[in-house]
């Protein structure tokens, strides 16, 4: 069994950002860097008014990077800003030669390791060709074949690194054919479903208790892990309640701040569901002292998707994790459900997603009978 991998995370922030939301960021890399299986030995941020167009980082932080990769042995630095090809290389040169990545390489890493459908891995190699095109400059591939394709993990798209740009720009387009296909076919299997039945999409923050929670309605024995992005591709399980009569439930990928724009395109087939669904339940982890950012977030992403005008359920979740005291003191938006993985599924769950649901099944009827 090989050693874990090293690695230092660095936050990068501009004048205008807050030192918490510098360090909210640094720590969900960090986060990343575990969920990819690598061990963070060390971090630290700079905050600065002008970025160096060489290195990003002043050389006050590189002498300060080298002491640190030199006393904990690191193979790897994260950066959690994303990273010209000129600027990935320089700082492979100027911290001694060791491997050099950034935030957006280390999820599509993440999800090379997770997909597992065909979808799913043609979604992560479109992400990682998006992702590789714009870097693409003399001597840049150097530091990342070292590791076989990607930062550490062989997936889909690996053999991008070797081609030229007309070559990835040709294998884009295939791509993207490929995908729209795979959309098409979702559209009409979803026009023989049955119109009666009704759609929810389960959404959130990555590692929010999605997949847990739909383990608990539909008894779908999904992947459940402390990991940021454990599900990947969407699944979709059919149930029956008095409350809502027949229904499919999805499970999605868990939303994450700062998602670079090509990750949002790649993967805009995986909320294809949710994009559908006539109800949303915002699966919160009121556990996280950060939470009220992370709805943030997410209600960004919703307004981007164009969701804004869906019902939504608000599901404050792992409240089992909540001192006593704060169970009935935090700040909450209603339409709201408190849940619990130990304690189950409330009582009153289906009865709040009825109610709430009723405006939206109203239209659905009407727009069926158009």
């Amino acid at each position: 069994m090989s050693l874990k991998k090293k690695a230092i995370a660095v936050g990068f922030g501009s004048s205008n950002e807050t030192i918490e939301d510098i360090k909210f960021n640094l720590s969900e890399l960090e986060e990343l860097i575990d969920s990819l299986g690598w061990t963070v030995v060390g971090s630290t941020y700079q905050k600065t008014e002008k970025k160096s167009a060489r290195t990003l980082i002043g050389q006050g932080k590189l002498l300060e990077l080298k002491d640190l990769i030199e006393e904990t042995d690191t193979e790897v630095v994260v950066f959690d800003h994303t990273l010209s090809g000129s600027q990935n290389r320089n700082l492979s040169k100027e911290l001694g030669g060791v491997i050099v990545a950034d935030r957006s390489q280390i999820i599509i890493d993440i999800f090379a390791k997770r997909a597992k459908t065909k979808e799913g891995k043609l979604q992560v190699e479109l992400a990682r060709l998006l992702d590789e095109l714009p870097r693409m400059v003399g001597g840049w591939h150097g530091s990342l074949s070292r590791l076989g394709g990607g930062i550490g993990t062989r997936g889909p798209g690996e053999s991008a690194l070797e081609t030229d740009r007309r070559t990835i720009r040709h294998r884009i387009g295939i791509l993207r054919k490929k995908l729209k296909d795979v959309k098409t076919h979702r559209q009409e299997s979803k026009k023989k479903r049955k119109n009666s039945v009704f759609k929810i999409a389960l959404i959130g923050y990555t590692n929010a208790g999605k997949s847990t929670l739909m383990n608990q309605l539909t008894e779908a024995k999904t992947v459940a892990e402390d990991k940021l992005f454990a599900t990947l591709d969407p699944l979709t399980r059919k149930i029956f309640k008095k409350e809502v009569g027949e229904a499919v439930v999805t499970d999605t990928v868990g939303f994450i701040n700062k998602i670079p724009t090509h990750l949002i395109e790649a993967f805009k087939a995986t909320l294809e569901e949710s994009s559908d669904a006539d109800i949303l339940l915002h699966v919160i982890d009121v556990s996280n002292p950060l939470y009220l950012k992370q709805i943030k977030i997410v209600e960004d992403l919703i307004e981007s998707f164009e969701w804004t005008k869906k019902p939504m359920v608000h599901i404050y979740n792992k409240i089992d994790l909540l001192p006593p005291q704060k169970r009935q003191t935090f700040k909450r938006t209603p339409p709201f459900i408190l849940s619990s993985a130990i304690e189950g599924t409330p009582k009153n769950f289906w009865d709040v997603v009825q109610n709430e649901s009723s405006h939206a099944q109203t239209n659905y009827e009407k727009a069926a009978k158009a």
